[in-house]
């Protein structure tokens, strides 16, 4: 075993399932000795130890989670590896006492489709009345009528074989208009009927006639590529290059800075307690770097432009743990505010386009002078789609990109005996990104209190596909168990088939072979002030003794709370963890 592996425990291996689990705990140490042999230069070596003591415990006595090749769960198994390892190590600087460390698979699994397992009121995403309960911030109405939610879905082009995924974003009359069609359709209700007028239309182009039309509008989109296809793009190649993340010092003029340990009224000491965080990002692979550190104790406000569409339910699974609030950083009073909080700040996460917080005046660089100024460095966290370096860094991107461009949507079609893709169910890689932000930020916290100085911590939803993508899929063998145990249901579907979709067929096929994903023990509930409900969200995945992972106060949606860092609330409900 490399000494960089962890232990592992089955909670309740039987004889008969014994091999299957060990594969999985396998793979997830194989994943682990992978990622770090990719990341050395971007963690501590001091979290190596820690890292080396994470035990992986799993209820699992048959055969992985998801009717799907791609090895999700010993991906994101072993990014909270090194997720707790360097957070122990940053522990270490307050108490050096050895300390267990455990990541559960079954939670690091169900983190990856979170936002499925919310409720607000005891509804979750698919139900229509959920919306009565939620801020309107579609503020394009993007998400308001199936018709426009079918602007962001992948469909087979003018030449057979050849898929692009036409992507509204959160603007669907643009991508809609694009291909020829009116934004608005109310008249339209039948899936089917949907998908096969808009998949008519994009029919009339080739994916090459496609990608320039969708450039000139600026729009998200892309041509679906094959694994092989996607390594021999310019982009591809230099990205290859790139380990998942990078945390590179951008100046060195400030002293350390110790972590304060701020008590709190957790039931145990927190990691990050005391440290302070503005999050600007929207959607789930940004907002989820954000949660990460709240989990650990992190006081986080997500900044939001009153202006800019978000999708209204991911918030409630986003938002746990953390303030909200909407400035405006075009408007001077708006900017005077954020500036003031920007003083104490010690991370800021942005989610946007490269160069977007720049034009604003608040990107890396320019933080650098307030760092002088103030006498203690900044960590900025950055996430994207295509990746901060290579030819397509600037272009705009969901998940559904990344997973279309990198290989991962065609790798999905082909396990279920298709010659098509399909996109995997669940927002995967936007959570296995926010998972790689929050170990960028913990990194970069780690070198400002060891050397001093302000660090720039970079990732992409691209990066993690390609980890991903490098860990191999499962066999043919493994494939037709899979195809076996699972839903016929789920393996009838294709490529136009819609995330929603294919994560409601999922679903009820996971509920089914799985029902270990879904225990009460993975979940939390407590009273939201801001949805005026209660609110249940996923527990976190990551224990390390000693210490207390876990959010002080419930979700919210967007712009609920005012610009301070001053009387927050703790929702006693959730300290009874």
């Amino acid at each position: 075993m490399s000494p960089y592996l962890g232990a592992e425990k089955n909670e309740n291996a039987q004889s008969n399932g014994t091999s299957n689990v060990n594969s999985l705990l396998a793979g997830t140490r194989s994943a682990l000795e992978q990622l770090l042999a990719k990341v050395k230069d971007n963690v501590p070596e001091e979290c190596l130890p820690h890292i080396a003591k994470v035990e992986f415990s799993t209820a699992n006595t048959g055969s992985p989670y998801f009717p799907s090749p791609l090895k999700q769960t010993e991906a994101i198994s072993a990014l909270k590896a090194v997720e707790a390892g360097v957070a122990s190590v940053i522990a270490a600087l307050s108490d050096a006492s050895a300390r267990s460390i455990n990541v559960d698979l079954e939670r690091a699994t169900a983190f990856l489709f979170s936002t499925y397992l919310a409720t607000v009121d005891g509804l979750d995403k698919s139900n229509p009345q959920v919306k009565k309960l939620l801020k309107n911030t579609d503020l394009l109405q993007a998400q308001s009528i199936l018709y426009r939610r079918l602007s962001a879905n992948l469909y087979e082009t003018k030449n057979p074989g050849e898929y692009f995924h036409l992507h509204g974003s959160l603007e669907a009359t643009k991508a809609l208009n694009m291909i020829g069609l009116e934004g608005h359709r109310p008249d339209l209700t039948d899936y089917h009927e949907c998908i096969k007028i808009i998949e008519d239309h994009v029919k009339q182009f080739t994916a090459d006639q496609l990608e320039e039309m969708n450039w000139k509008i600026k729009q998200a989109g892309v041509t679906c590529l094959k694994w092989s296809e996607f390594q021999a793009t310019q982009h591809g190649q230099e990205l290859l290059e790139q380990p998942p993340w990078k945390v590179e010092p951008i100046e060195s003029e400030t002293p350390a800075a110790p972590f304060p340990f701020k008590a709190s009224r957790a039931p145990k000491p927190q990691i990050l307690s005391g440290i302070r965080v503005l999050e600007l990002c929207r959607i789930i692979a940004g907002p989820a770097m954000g949660r990460g550190l709240a989990e650990y104790g992190a006081e986080v406000i997500k900044v939001t432009s009153p202006y800019l569409s978000d999708v209204p339910f991911f918030q409630v699974d986003a938002n746990i743990g953390k303030h909200t609030t909407d400035l405006d950083l075009k408007k001077p009073e708006d900017r005077e505010k954020f500036e003031q909080l920007l003083q104490s700040t010690d991370v800021v996460l942005d989610g946007y386009r490269p160069g977007s917080l720049n034009r604003l005046g608040y990107g890396p660089e320019q933080l650098c002078a307030l760092a002088k100024q103030r006498g203690r460095g900044f960590v900025y966290v950055a996430e994207n789609c295509f990746g901060h370096t290579g030819p397509w860094s600037s272009r705009p991107g969901w998940q559904q990109i990344a997973d279309c461009v990198t290989g991962v949507a065609w790798a999905q079609g082909q396990s279920m005996g298709l010659n098509e893709p399909v996109v995997p169910p669940f927002p995967m890689s936007d959570y296995g990104t926010g998972c790689m932000g929050t170990i960028a930020a913990l990194v970069g916290l780690y070198k400002r209190a060891k050397f001093g100085g302000s660090y720039h911590g970079t990732t992409s939803l691209v990066q993690y596909d390609i980890y991903l993508l490098q860990l191999g899929l499962y066999d043919e063998q493994m494939m037709a168990k899979l195809r076996e145990q699972h839903d016929k249901e789920f393996f009838e579907l294709r490529h136009h088939d819609s995330v929603d979709e294919v994560g409601k067929r999922a679903l009820k096929t996971m509920r089914r072979t799985h029902p270990e994903l879904f225990e009460e023990r993975h979940m939390q509930e407590c009273f939201s002030t801001g949805f005026n409900a209660n609110v249940r969200t996923i527990r976190p995945v990551v224990n390390i003794e000693g210490y207390w992972n876990g959010f002080l106060r419930s979700s919210r949606p967007n712009g609920f709370d005012k610009p301070t860092w001053e009387g927050w609330e703790v929702d006693e409900d959730l300290l009874k963890a």
